[in-house]
């Protein structure tokens, strides 16, 4: 349960880095109320799965996926290009989390 909460924790850093940037300064309603709803929610997912899980190891995966997501998303909307570099390293990245998923306590 732990690493299914951390997953959505981690998407949900996504949704609020990217809200974040669109708030131009928490000068825009919506965005600011997008970013701050979803930061708690990123946070407690967090938290709560820090209970279960290494916290380095659950760091390090939200970090990961909140990243991917992030660009990801920006590339899907056009807001930064795409490269094959960057899916690549994207790729990477998702590789590892799920590598730091594998390993696990027990190795």
């Amino acid at each position: 349960m732990a690493w299914v909460v951390l997953v959505v924790a981690g998407v949900l850093e996504a949704v609020w880095a990217t809200a974040l940037g669109r708030s131009e300064g928490f000068s825009r309603l919506g965005p600011s109320l997008v970013f701050a709803v979803s930061l708690l929610a990123s946070m407690a997912g967090l938290a709560f799965a820090l209970r279960d899980l290494p916290t380095g190891t659950a760091y390090a995966v939200w970090v990961g996926i909140g990243a991917a997501c992030t660009v990801a998303w920006a590339m899907l909307t056009g807001a930064e290009s795409v490269t094959l570099v960057k899916v690549l390293l994207i790729l990477g990245l998702v590789g590892c989390v799920i590598g730091l998923k594998l390993v696990g306590d027990g190795h």
